[in-house]
């Protein structure tokens, strides 16, 4: 029997991976009073936005939960992509209105990721910025355990309700940044295809474009093994490519090339539909939120960050905003060009499963840059940074913010600095 003793100190040899479990299908938010009810919870508080409590869901979850003999009461003030001020109110509201023994998140990332930052800073002393990544916060680690959060996603797109990370706006440094540890992952997703059914098009491309970058950007990222050997309490939340994590990115991408188009074009009928781009969510937040993403997100959190004028169609009209699953998906064709030395069969494989009819084209470094604009055109994505207010002025301006991502940029498959992103960038001014 082996002691270890034959291995390398200096070569990475372990993976982690976790997910909360899982309860999917449709009418699955129809039980979280049962659900929340076996972690002998007495006072719940319940995160949504405005827009989806004006669905009435989240009234419905907390009848549910007072069926159940749970003080239920709904926060409906969560800020769609939410920054450190928002964040902020949520945390203030908590702390005034508990103690609660629980919380509940109904919506889509912004509601799940302010529960996530609510659930921290009423569970564990100190304020927002000492848990906030480096540089731009102290990457304080969670001293104890949490209280129970279950995750209700209404958007199929950003995972969240598998993932152990909440994505934030810092006003005063106009960056998006996060908060990571495995503390922060959901103890229970709930996921309902039905929640989804009346989403527009336009939220319905922009949440499965971010479906399609975690699932590509994990897929691709560095090999967890070609990272340094680390101590116990070192290993990271984004550990790198894996055998699991492959696994649920490859049948994500499947799934995605089944449904992604009919759940934009005519989602409001098509129950498989959209039932398919909700499980592609949750297995690439599985997978994405393990292994890690790369280059396209940390590019998409300055594009998000320094938005100008920019108003989506399908979104609130009331600010400017460049929604994250757009952001992400403006720079990925040429992320993915650069990335393509580093593992031509997995970016091949990748394209493959997302377009499995594509005939192979002459340059195999366009293939999956080619599917992705396809992809993007068909469902409207927005053609590159310049259809969103940036010029190659900007680029220089937008750099900083994509370099303050080391969290995500190291484990991007090729080395990459400030020249490799403005050149990424500037190519990302028009996509086709």
């Amino acid at each position: 029997m082996s002691t270890g003793s034959d291995v390398d100190p200096a070569e990475e040899t372990i993976f982690t991976w976790g997910a909360p479990p899982l309860k999917f299908g449709a009418g699955a938010s129809d039980e979280i009073g049962f659900d929340m009810a076996q972690f002998g919870v007495e006072r719940v508080l319940v995160l949504t936005d405005p827009g989806v409590a004006a669905l009435g869901i989240p009234q419905r979850v907390a009848e549910n939960l007072k069926r159940y003999g749970i003080t239920a009461e709904v926060f409906d003030g969560v800020h769609i992509e939410p920054s450190d001020a928002a964040f902020e109110r949520a945390v203030e509201y908590a702390r005034a209105q508990g103690p609660w023994d629980g919380f509940v998140a109904v919506g889509g990332g912004s509601a799940i990721d302010t529960a996530k930052a609510v659930n921290l800073l009423t569970s564990c002393s100190g304020e927002l910025m000492d848990y906030v990544n480096k540089p731009i916060g102290r990457a304080e680690v969670p001293p104890h355990q949490l209280k129970p959060l279950v995750a209700v996603p209404t958007t199929a797109g950003t995972g969240a309700e598998s993932t152990a990370m909440c994505v934030l706006d810092v006003l005063s440094m106009k960056v998006k940044t996060g908060i990571s540890h495995w503390r922060l992952r959901p103890t229970l997703a709930v996921v309902d295809p039905l929640l989804t059914m009346s989403l527009p098009p336009e939220v319905t491309a922009s949440a499965g474009m971010d479906i399609v970058c975690h699932a590509l950007e994990s897929y691709t990222a560095k090999w967890y093994g070609d990272s340094g050997r680390r101590k116990p309490e070192e290993r990271v939340t984004y550990c790198g490519s894996n055998p699991v994590s492959d696994l649920w990115c490859e049948r994500a991408l499947e799934l995605i090339a089944k449904s992604f188009r009919r759940a934009v074009h005519g989602g409001a009928e098509d129950v498989e539909a959209r039932t398919d781009m909700m499980m592609a969510a949750t297995f690439a937040g599985m997978g994405f939120g393990n292994s890690g993403v790369h280059i396209p997100h940390a590019n998409g959190y300055p594009i998000a960050g320094m938005v100008k004028d920019y108003r989506p169609a399908g979104y609130p009209q009331d600010e400017p905003m460049v929604p994250h699953g757009q952001a992400v998906s403006l720079t990925a064709p040429e992320a993915f060009r650069f990335s393509f030395p580093s593992a031509p069969e997995r970016h091949l494989r990748a394209a493959e499963l997302l377009a499995p009819r594509t005939e192979r084209l002459p340059d195999p470094v366009e293939q999956l840059p080619q599917v992705l604009v396809d992809l993007m055109r068909d469902i409207g994505i927005p053609n590159g940074i310049g259809a969103v207010g940036y010029g190659e002025s900007d680029v220089p301006d937008l750099v900083p913010g994509t370099m303050k991502q080391q969290r995500l940029l190291s484990t991007c498959p090729r080395p990459v600095g400030e020249e490799e992103i403005e050149r990424i960038l500037l190519r990302s001014v028009n996509n086709w």
